[in-house]
């Protein structure tokens, strides 16, 4: 499919790499393995890449949980 779709002058790969650093840039590194279904240390090095500091994230999630509601 790659090689059809490159025939056509559609850059997968391009494209993959471009999905790719958008979803490294919303998801932590072990929720992006999982939906992708890359290994972990492959998926830290996107987010590593996309520079995501998830701070605001985790204490977003603390209060959460102190509060005592689950997602």
């Amino acid at each position: 499919m790659t090689q059809k779709l490159n025939r056509h002058g559609i850059p997968v790969r391009t494209a993959h790499n471009a999905a790719l650093a958008a979803l490294a840039a919303d998801l932590p590194s072990p929720i992006l393995a999982d939906v992708t279904g890359t290994r972990r240390h492959i998926a830290l090095r996107w987010v590593a890449y996309a520079r995501r500091d998830w701070a605001e994230y985790l204490a977003a999630r603390a209060g959460e949980q102190g509060q005592g509601v689950r997602k």
